[in-house]
């Protein structure tokens, strides 16, 4: 039998109009933004803080994933479709997918097989340029700096060896990670040490989705912390009046996006912080833009819980005051037998030892999802390698957690296949929800706070800090920024900071490298390990196998 690739899933899929999604969230014509017939902008007047308060939130996240992902877009899509088949109003909220990843190695955002939100191509490719917004937002920034440096009128007498600010682009390019800038004579520059980010780990998509409107955008823009100058004064992004035109570059970026699932069902879509670098999570706006308009949203947080979800509890939902009322854990067999120590090539054999094996990983999420007040469900994605012996240990052995797990198969079946798994929420956020509340206090001192989360979430024994760290932290208690909140940058294939420890690694030391200064955010970011902010495309890149035909038709996108 032949399967449809999910773009020609996508592709066969007759669009209904943006207006009358609009309609199922009582959205008049009037008050949207068109891009085109399927896509529109939503205005910041229809957040209503009462609304928001009595609808219900439901995060979507997952195990420790293997490299290929586990599906939680999917899930969140088909959750999505199966509440609104039980008679739900349920809109899905997602982040826009980044370039980099589309072209190497991971690929789109926008779900797969019959749970994906359309226009497909589209949402893979550039979107309504709130990407390019955001990246131009960044370097202009860039270009102010280094214009002030090369200027003899209003310098700031900005030491360049101490500018923390990098360009960013969408692209994995690891030849951009560290380059010198400025060469060729003083007519270009003065030349210093620089480097590029992609951009979903620029300030500017971290600001962005914790801004709740644009002059509150505007102030955290300005508040970007920059370096130093040569008598030790620190410099922020408002000495260089930068924020006002940066904002607007951002206007129509600060609007959530429209579109639809394949079930013609309301999916809200912007922001795209990567997980593992940033804080992973559509922007607040979204959000309450959703919980305005619909009874349910479901949000997902990227990778694993450790990661996403750690950061949408104790980051987003915090400073927000949102009170999210279920937690989907997304479960595949593939990744719980990576997890128990099968090799890569037999991921997809039948093996319930290795399952039995690797639930640890699973149970040390619902473990760690409990922490903050909040009960799991756990969803089994469904493929066609899993056994119906390793599904029902997984069913079992979590009901001996007292946690309910659920086979979803929304991938293959749309909303029909995940209605068990919406019943199954519905009855936590109705009969078993409690207040949600986060694992520290942003008042906390920052190394606490960064223990609490190595300790409690991850499992670690110690945190060690480099001696670059140590100047790190120094220099954040000098700034006075030590009421933020913390965002780790860590590899998302570990509990630990050591990509090779599977399953549930236990007595390990993590070891933060640096820590970075999100000042208009409002979190620090300690990078552990060997993680950098500016991934490279493999080596056979997705790209290769994508095609273009004479009419625009695009082929090998997924």
């Amino acid at each position: 039998m032949t399967h449809l690739t999910d773009i020609e899933i996508a592709q066969a899929k007759k669009l209904n109009h943006i207006k009358n999604i609009a309609k199922k969230l009582e959205v008049d014509e009037d008050s949207l933004e068109m891009y085109g017939k399927y896509k529109a902008k939503l205005p910041l007047t229809l957040i209503d803080d009462k609304k928001i308060a009595a609808n219900n939130l439901v995060l979507v996240t997952a195990l420790t994933p293997t490299p290929a992902g586990e599906g939680k877009t999917t899930v969140s899509i088909g959750l999505t479709e199966g509440l609104n088949k039980i008679g739900k109003q349920a809109t899905v909220v997602l982040r826009e997918p980044s370039l980099g990843p589309v072209f190497g190695i991971k690929g789109g955002a926008a779900g797969g097989g019959y749970s994906q939100v359309v226009p497909m191509e589209d949402i893979n490719l550039h979107f309504t340029g709130d990407f390019n917004a955001v990246e131009k937002a960044n370097n202009l920034l860039s270009a102010l700096i280094d214009n002030n440096i090369q200027s003899k009128t209003n310098n700031l007498n900005l030491d360049p060896r101490t500018i923390l600010w990098k360009r960013v682009i969408d692209m994995n390019d690891r030849a951009l990670r560290d380059i010198t800038i400025g060469l060729g004579g003083t007519a270009n520059g003065i030349p210093r040490q620089d480097g590029f980010n992609i951009t979903p780990a620029s300030e500017v998509m971290a600001i962005l989705c914790m801004a709740s409107n644009l002059e509150n955008l505007k102030e955290r823009l300005g508040n970007i912390f920059i370096g130093f100058t040569f008598d030790k004064k620190p410099i922020f992004a408002r000495d260089l009046k930068a924020e006002n035109a940066m904002a607007i570059l951002l206007k129509d970026a600060i609007k959530p996006n429209l579109v639809q699932t394949l079930e013609e069902n309301p999916a809200i879509i912007h922001g795209g912080p990567f997980a593992n670098i940033a804080q992973g999570t559509n922007t607040i706006i979204a959000t309450k833009m959703g919980l305005s308009l619909s009874n349910y949203v479901v949000t997902e947080a990227g990778f694993g819980a450790d990661l996403g979800a750690e950061k949408f509890l104790n980051i987003k939902s915090s400073f927000a005051k949102l009170n999210p009322k279920c937690v989907v854990l997304v479960a595949t067999i593939r990744a719980l037998r990576h997890h128990g120590g099968a090799a890569k090539e037999d991921y997809n054999r039948p093996n319930l030892e290795r399952v039995s094996i690797g639930f640890k990983n699973l149970e040390k999420h619902i473990e760690n999802i409990r922490k903050f007040n909040i009960e799991p469900v756990v969803s089994v994605n469904s493929f066609t390698s899993d056994s119906k012996e390793e599904v029902e240990f997984v069913i079992k052995k979590c009901a001996t957690l007292g946690v309910k797990a659920v086979l979803s198969e929304g991938w293959a079946k749309g909303g029909e296949g995940t209605k068990a798994l919406a019943e199954a929420v519905v009855d936590v956020v109705e009969n078993k929800a409690t207040q949600y509340k986060p694992l520290y206090d942003w008042n906390s001192p920052i190394k606490d706070k960064i223990e609490i989360i190595a300790k409690e979430i991850y499992g670690a024994s110690n945190v060690e800090y480099s001696k670059k760290a140590q100047l790190n932290l120094r220099r954040i208690d000098r700034l006075g920024f030590n009421d933020f909140a913390i965002c780790m940058a860590k590899t998302q294939k570990s509990f630990s900071d050591n990509a090779s420890l599977i399953g549930r690694p236990e007595g390990f030391t993590v070891t933060v490298r640096e820590i970075e200064i999100a000042a208009g955010a409002q979190f620090v970011i300690p990078i552990l390990g060997k993680m950098m902010r500016m991934p490279g495309l493999p080596a056979v890149p997705a790209s290769e196998n994508m095609t273009i035909d004479n009419d625009g038709v695009i082929f090998g996108l997924s």
